[in-house]
This record gives structure tokens, C-alpha cells and sequence, in this order.
């Protein structure tokens, strides 16, 4: 899962491990319904303290992506609507972001489609 994840300084190590796992969800990598490592594995994995491991956890579980059974560990949710909504919230703001910071090179909406008919096959 995550091997190799470089941590960025600009915000917090636990929002990029939810935004990280949230991503590993959507995108199917996480199966509905799987049970995930342990915080302690989770934690040596990304290089983490797990107590900061676990406060990604407990936000993903507060958005509902993930929920804990007592004595046997955390899962991913079995909620595909909200799976997709999320994915769904992700791609818009990930469109919103690109479309931005190609007007803020001085990129027309329209130059946009073209480069991105041009550049979309490949």
C-alpha cells in the first residue's frame, strides 16, 4: 500500500495519509470491505509514528471510508455510493485545480480542451 510516499512540509503528515489512503479507496486498490493492516503496520510501512497512523484513521473513519470492528481491526467501508461520491468530489476538484492552474499560465478554457484532446490518448 504505501511504500514509498514522500511527505510533503507543507501540510500535515496525517492529511496527506487520508487524502493518500482516501485515494487507495476510490480508486479501487482498496476492495469494499477489506480489512486494512494494522496501525502498527500501517505506521512502519509509511515511515509514520503510528499515533499519527492513527488520527488518518480515525478521520477516514469520521468521513465513513473506514470503520473498525471491535477485536477484529478496521475495514473499508462496504458504502459504494459514498465511495463513488467521493470519487466523484475528487475528480472535480482535481478538474477545478488543472483548468486553474492553466489559466494561471495563460491558458484559454478552449487551448485547454485542445491540449487535452491532443494529449488524452496517450
Amino acid at each position: 500500500m504505501i511504500l514509498d510516499y514522500i511527505f510533503d512540509n507543507e501540510k500535515p503528515i496525517y492529511i496527506q495519509l487520508v487524502e493518500l489512503i482516501r485515494k487507495e479507496i476510490v480508486s479501487g486498490k482498496l476492495k469494499v470491505g477489506e480489512r486494512l493492516p494494522s496501525v502498527r503496520e500501517l505506521a512502519l510501512t509509511a515511515r509514520v509514528n503510528p499515533n499519527t497512523m492513527q488520527k488518518a484513521l480515525v478521520e477516514l473513519e469520521n468521513e465513513g471510508l473506514v470503520y473498525t470492528e471491535r477485536t477484529n481491526g478496521k475495514f473499508v467501508t462496504n458504502d459504494r455510493e459514498l465511495i463513488e461520491r467521493m470519487k466523484q468530489e475528487l475528480a472535480e476538484e482535481k478538474v477545478k485545480d488543472f483548468l486553474n492552474d492553466m489559466k494561471n499560465i495563460g491558458i484559454t478554457y478552449e487551448e485547454t480542451v485542445v491540449y487535452l484532446q491532443k494529449l488524452g490518448g496517450s
